[in-house]
């Protein structure tokens, strides 16, 4: 587990990441008391807003962001990202409107769409073997649910020595020190990015590329499984303790805990397995723990049955997704990662804005068990559904045939731009109108500007 660790660089971006989250934790807590103060025993309605305002952030501004990344060099976006999130967060105890908070959490989460895909693709540059990389994906799993699992005790006692405003300020920090260790590193620089010239192809490359390779759609059919899940966890947990199984505030933390717990378990497992064995087989067994689990959440008889049931749907989730990086690192050439992360990104957060909505109206129309019910048939329906877009003999090099084409854009001579030049065209990469002859070779495949579709058969 700490061999990336080794790497100086990777080791200041993960003490970026884990202090940009703890920060982010405590911050989510003081806006709860914030929305309380402003809107007394609306505060529900309020928060629900601020969480589908994030939501939306997430899924609209990513791939414009993934989709233009390439341009801006990505250490400066970085650091530009994080200071205007602690500017828009350090507002925050200002407020005095209602309004103000769903404008403020709308920008701030919009930098972090921006932010967290063009920081994840950039893991895989600076760690570039996949070994290292599939631990590096552990650790930033369970860096998120550590903090899922500490922000409420450090947020608890914070306010026993400071009001909630200071929570902002603190996340202010955090996002400062994250912008800090980012500025001490050097960031490698990816090769050039090959795309046709125009904003609609910078804006729709991501998307498109991701929803052509089988096993991103797979991935996106297990997302939404485990937002599901996931969903009916975060949304219905105090429920289940409190009022159908007469528990207290503590046992509703216990709950919270072991599905942290079945996360972290997984995280920490399973890199070595991953090192002998493909990710298609865990993550569909993932899905079918997250499916399995809502039917046996149907009918827990105590607390200890649901603390076993939410510690098998957070590992289920985990199987899902820890290795969802390694599909991405595979499924995209160093320039396209940004776009294409972004893309996972924004259609990830996408299944949660079905995923909370189910959870959350159908406990509250129907009761927990048609909830639960529900939400089993759309998590198993999922899962049957990657196992169908995935296919089992999944190879990294595909034979392929390129008929002749005549293009111009940014290139540099790989296997598939091999030309004569005149002198006047530049050092590489450059642009110039050049030609391909058809050709059929094999080599690891990707969509690209020269593989815009995926190999039948």
């Amino acid at each position: 587990m700490i061999s990336p660790l080794a790497n100086r660089i990777y080791r200041r971006l993960f003490a970026a990441q884990v202090i940009a989250l703890v920060g982010t934790g405590l911050s989510s807590i003081a806006l709860a008391l914030l929305a309380y103060e402003l809107a007394g025993g609306e505060a529900g309605a309020v928060l629900g807003t601020a969480l589908a305002l994030k939501m939306v952030a997430y899924v609209g501004i990513a791939p414009i962001v993934g989709g233009f990344a390439h341009r801006l060099p990505r250490r400066r976006l970085l650091i530009m990202l994080d200071v205007a999130r602690a500017g828009f967060v350090v507002c925050l105890p200002f407020v005095t409107e209602i309004w103000q908070i769903y404008l403020l959490i709308f920008l701030l989460n919009a930098c972090s769409a921006g932010f967290t895909p063009t920081f994840q693709a950039t893991i895989p540059d600076v760690l570039p073997n996949e070994a290292q990389y599939t631990r590096a994906l552990s650790l930033s799993r369970l860096a998120y649910d550590l903090e899922n699992l500490l922000s409420p005790s450090l947020a608890a006692l914070a306010l026993l020595l400071m009001s909630y405003d200071a929570l902002f300020a603190a996340n202010a920090v955090a996002f400062l020190g994250s912008a800090l260790l980012v500025f001490s590193v050097t960031l490698p620089s990816p090769r050039s990015h090959e795309h046709e010239a125009g904003i609609w192809h910078g804006l729709t490359f991501g998307i498109g590329a991701y929803l052509k390779t089988p096993r991103l759609r797979g991935l996106l059919a297990l997302s939404l499984a485990v937002a599901a899940a996931g969903a009916m966890v975060i949304v219905n947990t105090v429920v289940q303790v409190r009022d159908r199984l007469g528990g207290t505030e503590t046992d509703t933390a216990l709950a919270f805990a072991a599905s942290g717990a079945g996360s972290m378990a997984v995280a920490i497992l399973l890199p070595r397995l991953l090192d002998r064995m493909p990710d298609r087989p865990f993550m569909l067994t993932g899905g079918v723990l997250l499916g399995g689990g809502l039917v046996l959440g149907l009918a827990v008889p105590n607390l200890l049955a649901l603390l076993l049931v939410w510690f098998v749907l957070g590992a289920g989730a985990s199987l899902v997704q820890t290795p969802a990086g390694r599909l991405l690192r595979r499924s995209a050439r160093e320039g396209d990662r940004p776009a294409v992360y972004a893309a996972q990104f924004a259609l990830s957060h996408a299944c949660w804005l079905i995923g909370y909505p189910l959870a959350g109206w159908l406990g509250a129309a129907f009761g927990l068990p048609t909830a639960f019910a529900v939400l089993a048939v759309v998590a198993s329906g999922a899962t049957a559904a990657a196992v169908v877009l995935w296919p089992a003999d999944d190879p990294r090099d595909l034979e392929h045939l390129h008929e002749a084409m005549a293009h111009e854009h940014l290139h540099v001579h790989d296997e598939h731009h091999r030309h004569g030049h005149e002198g006047w065209e530049g050092p590489e990469p450059h642009r110039h109108p050049h030609r391909h002859a058809p050709v059929r070779h094999k080599h690891a495949y990707v969509i690209d500007l020269h593989h815009p579709v995926w190999p039948k058969g």
